[in-house]
């Protein structure tokens, strides 16, 4: 009877889908449609196909749900690597504009491609590495299957058709022009319903949990999924001008839109890229380093303060616009607020390690997580002392910004995932060791390196840029034309580039390292996936 009602949907969507792509009034909505139906009829078939076979019972209630996190893992090493190789690539356009090449106008330039990079890198691999990591998480640390039977395979199949239409939508100029929200109104749509069944099946596992303590990485897990459905929700409140355009109008303008962006934009950083990474770190810092979180009672601390703080810090992005100034002001009040928990935060990871500090030798995959502590310590401190009005006037607009965001993002972001990944893969395809500890370390180091390079360049040159842009002579006219500034930032742009090689250059190492783990390492003798808490 499933299979039946599974049919009727599925031919549906295929035959809506069609007729969307028939009416379409633009060549991105066309494509987008054409996915749609191309996946639905697909799904149809091999529904079909399987419709009426014998259905083998098996007892799967003693076992975790590990098939998911397996795919969640491959694909965030995959998003993973597109995302840098066209940061990589349009860094090298900044730097070398014939790279926007004639032919690939409108399509592959720099305005194109640059959407696709940060939401590649930030959605696809980040968005990828929260799914698989709290699917992981939330079993182990309840003892409890996924909730929901196969609406976990749902999240992240739906998910990928998100990034999928996303991207083919930015290539083909299908954008909200709203930073970090950039997908049009029928994607938002299709996410909210992926998003919510990812909730339902995160709440529905800590419901049935065994384990009767809900552990502390699961409260940032799910902050991080509340407050990123809230966040979209408001954030894309759009009309469409036509249910066969990708085109739509924003509910909000003006000031009011700024505001509402960059509370959003900033949240998606506070509670995509932080609070979910956080959930990573209070779980797999202690687990590689085989010693329990320093100070439980600190990350609940932690915990509430960062939710309370966060949410009211976006004004800060609007200084010197046309935001009151209140507003502002509040914003970068709680940013400064908002130093002291972080930094928090940082100690409990870092002193986690107390008692086996030796592993930083030993364990590269502990140094790994042990520098994107670091690089989270050093950027909750940078983000608070970037929004006061004074620093805000010089580093506002220039690539110190840029710096910051890649300091995080590669930094905190990048390296506390890799770690994971490296700690996952072993486990989820039940080897007894990672195939070669040396590449690691060759990843470390060129990850570290790559990123040392790129946000130093970007600090650099973020700097000279604000004060070349203030520069006046003695009658109080600017020195420096804007042509002036671009061009003194070339060295640094090559050298922001190099960086970006290194880094890509460390993921293909990993993503080789980890493939060679499953098809080359040893087995373990006896796989346990039996449901006990570990």
């Amino acid at each position: 009877m499933t299979n039946y009602i599974k049919l009727i949907a599925l031919g549906l969507v295929t035959l809506f889908a069609l007729i969307a792509a028939n009416y379409a009034r633009d060549l991105a909505y066309l494509v987008n449609a054409l996915t749609v139906a191309l996946v639905a009829g697909g799904l149809f078939l091999w529904v079909l196909r399987h419709t009426d076979e014998p259905v083998e019972k098996v007892d799967l209630s003693g076992e975790y749900m590990d098939g998911v996190v397996r795919a969640g893992v491959v694909a965030t090493a995959f998003w993973g690597v597109v995302g840098f190789l066209v940061g990589t690539f349009i860094a090298f356009q900044l730097a070398y504009p014939a790279l926007n090449f004639e032919w690939a106008q409108g399509y592959a330039n720099f305005g194109r491609l640059r959407p696709l990079h940060t939401s590649a890198v930030i959605f696809a691999f980040g968005g990828n590495a929260l799914i698989a990591t709290s699917f992981y998480v939330v079993q182990r640390t309840s003892a409890a299957r996924l909730w929901g039977g196969n609406l976990a395979w749902f999240v992240f199949w739906g998910y990928q058709l998100v990034i999928v239409l996303a991207a083919t939508g930015y290539l083909l100029g299908a954008t909200q022009s709203k930073e970090y929200a950039e997908p049009e109104w029928y994607v938002d749509w299709w996410l909210t319903v992926v998003w919510l069944a990812y909730l339902a099946v995160f709440l529905g596992t800590i419901v049935k949990r065994r384990e009767p303590h809900i552990y502390v990485a699961n409260w940032f897990y799910l902050s991080f999924i509340i407050t990123v459905a809230m966040l979209h929700v408001v954030n894309n409140l759009s009309i469409p001008v036509s249910i066969f355009g990708s085109k739509s109008v924003q509910v909000f303008s003006g000031v009011q839109d700024a505001m509402v962006q960059w509370w959003y934009g900033h949240n998606a950083v506070g509670f995509f890229l932080t609070a979910g990474f956080l959930g990573m770190m209070y779980y797999f810092v202690p687990k590689q380093a085989e010693r329990p979180v320093y100070s439980y009672k600190l990350s609940i601390i932690h915990f509430w303060a960062l939710i309370f703080l966060y949410i009211w810090a976006g004004p800060h992005h609007l200084h010197y616009t046309a935001l009151p100034d209140w507003a502002s002001t509040l914003g970068m009040v709680f940013s400064i607020i908002l130093w002291m928990p972080s930094w928090g935060g940082m100690i409990n990871g870092l002193m986690t390690l107390s008692g086996a500090w030796d592993k930083l030798r030993t364990d590269p995959i502990i140094r790994m997580m042990v520098i994107s502590i670091g690089f989270y310590g050093m950027s909750t401190f940078e983000g608070p002392m970037m929004s006061i009005r004074a620093v805000n006037s010089l580093s506002h607009y220039t690539d110190w910004t840029i710096g910051h965001v890649h300091s995080g993002a590669l930094g905190w972001n990048g390296m506390i995932t890799f770690g994971a990944l490296y700690f996952l893969v072993p486990k989820l395809w039940n080897r007894e060791r990672l195939y070669s500890l040396n590449l690691v370390s060759w990843h470390f180091w060129l990850a570290t390196i790559g990123i040392i390079l790129y946000a130093a360049s970007m600090w650099v040159t973020g700097i000279m840029e604000g004060l070349m842009w203030r520069e006046v002579d003695a009658n109080g006219f600017l020195v420096n034309s804007f042509a002036d500034t671009v061009a003194a930032k070339f060295p640094m742009y090559v050298v922001r580039g190099l960086g970006g090689v290194l880094f890509l250059a460390g993921a293909v190492i990993m993503c080789y390292n980890l493939w060679m783990t499953v098809r080359r390492s040893p087995a373990v003798a006896a796989a346990n996936s039996a449901v006990p808490a570990e």
